[in-house]
């Protein structure tokens, strides 16, 4: 392990991170609510530390993948234990185990809160909460590698840690070239959901708050009744239609840049997304017509349901309405998306859909061999036949995440919650969710919970995020030895 190089890219990440809290204050400076002096504290320690740990010399400029796992491990820690300083130093939430985990809730792009009244907090420290969704949304690693490569240090291993999904390929041949072009759609949405928010009537604060939840599929808002408190059609769809954009692998968005249309619509992943959002949107808007005595129009039934199933398939989990009240047919459904997620590729979280169109394809496969024992039946997405090292890490993958859930599960009991908030705590956690049922349901937050119950929730979101493997690499003796 070149600790060198570790402690070097760390502090090339906090820098980025003090860099990015300076729109934050200037928020801050602009509304003037007394929390610009924990900006600017909070950005000088955080930039001066990272200079520091910048001028450690690394002995090798190539990372090895131990050093990537490191460095995208401990480098999400670091970036949510700086990230807390705003909250607690300005007083906003002066408990540093309650800032820590919503920031790295942020940063996660969970979306779990404990604030129980948002709309008192500073518009300053609201910004920064909401940024850090958009910050780690896409991935301050993506963009750190970015960077790299003009340092000299090739970022690749980094590239393949972080980005969510089974498989982290090159956009184009350089990766610092592959970033550009994620951040540069990333940017491009950004700007135009906010434009479109702005003709909607949101005021420009609220825009960007709002499509900073969006497109990084975190779900903080700043209004008390979340998305609810617009009473405008247009606004909900606005930002239902983003938010069904942000869950779609983004070098799609790249490819029909580059003309190639076919590719997008034979892509097998996006129409398995679609599919599912589709039926589940019918399947929830009639049963909570029939079933629900609170709809008398199955317009504005279908709206909430297709609404509600975009926001927990994307993993962002804005709220129309309180689903928690919806018929439990309904809410299973909901319950079973937070499990799925986006594409591979997107800012969501959960299994991504990439991992569920190969898990249907293996069960297929097997019902094919049993016909047909002796048979070759290779199995294949968007034409291409998936080697078996990438079938391996997909089936493990999801026997892993299913094992944490239930640890979780059992673990988050221990609260004395009944089964309902249990499982769905754990599995919005893992997911990236962040809402839930019962005691995590859209009108509760997480303030209830112990301290300990909040680190190891905030333990389940950084693995979620990093899909688990990441952590669990990285806690093995084996990544601390000296040898490759």
């Amino acid at each position: 392990m070149d600790y060198g190089v570790v402690i070097k890219v760390l502090g090339i990440l906090l820098v980025f991170e003090g860099l990015l809290m300076i729109p934050a204050l200037f928020v801050s400076f602009f509304y003037g609510q007394g929390d610009s002096f924990a900006f600017l504290l909070s950005i000088a320690l955080t930039a001066i530390i990272g200079l520091f740990m910048f001028r450690v010399k690394g002995y090798h400029k190539k990372i090895k993948a131990k050093e990537a796992l490191a460095i995208v491990a401990i480098g999400w820690i670091l970036t949510s234990f700086f990230g807390s300083l705003p909250f607690v130093i300005s007083g906003s939430i002066p408990s540093f185990v309650d800032a820590f985990f919503e920031t790295i809730s942020g940063l996660t792009t969970t979306g779990a809160t404990l604030i129980e009244d948002v709309e008192a907090l500073p518009k300053g420290i609201l910004f920064w909460r909401s940024f850090t969704h958009w910050i780690g949304g896409m991935g301050i690693l993506v963009l750190t590698v970015a960077i790299l490569p003009t340092m000299g240090i090739g970022g690749f291993q980094i590239f393949k840690a972080e980005i969510p999904g089974p498989m982290a390929d090159k956009i184009v041949p350089r990766i610092k070239d592959t970033a550009k072009i994620l951040y540069v759609t990333y940017i491009s949405m950004t700007i135009l959901q906010i434009g479109l928010l702005l003709i909607g009537g949101m005021n420009l604060y609220e825009s960007t708050i709002h499509t900073f939840g969006t497109l990084g599929t975190g779900g903080f808002s700043v209004r008390r009744e979340n998305i609810g408190a617009y009473d405008s059609s247009y606004i909900h769809i606005v930002i239902n239609i983003f938010m069904v954009l942000s869950g779609i692998n983004f070098s799609l968005f790249y490819a029909l840049y580059k003309g190639k249309w076919r590719d997008v619509i034979r892509n097998e992943e996006l129409r398995l997304y679609l599919t599912i959002i589709f039926i589940s949107s019918i399947l929830v808007g009639l049963n909570i017509f029939i079933a629900s005595g609170g709809y008398k129009n199955i317009g504005l039934a279908f709206k909430d349901s297709f609404f509600q199933v975009s926001s927990i398939m994307t993993t962002t989990a804005y709220t129309t309405t309180d689903f928690d009240l919806w018929p439990v047919f309904s809410k299973t459904i909901l319950f079973m998306l937070m499990f799925i997620g986006g594409c591979a590729g997107s800012t969501s979280g959960s299994i991504k859909g990439l991992r569920i169109l190969v898990l249907f394809k293996l069960v297929k496969r097997q019902i094919g061999k049993t016909f047909h024992p002796n048979a070759y039946i290779p199995v294949k997405v968007d034409g291409k036949i998936l080697n078996d090292s990438t079938i391996t890490s997909i089936a493990s993958f999801f026997i892993l995440y299913i094992i944490i859930f239930f640890i979780g599960t059992l673990v988050i009991s221990l609260e004395g919650l009944d089964f309902q908030s249990s499982i769905s705590t754990a599995a919005a956690s893992i997911g990236n969710v962040g809402l839930g049922f019962g005691s995590v349901g859209p009108s509760q937050n997480y303030s209830g919970f112990s301290s300990w119950a909040k680190m190891f929730l905030s333990l389940l979101m950084l693995m979620g995020r990093l899909e688990l493997f990441t952590i669990i690499a990285l806690i093995s003796p084996k990544s601390w030895k000296n040898d490759i």
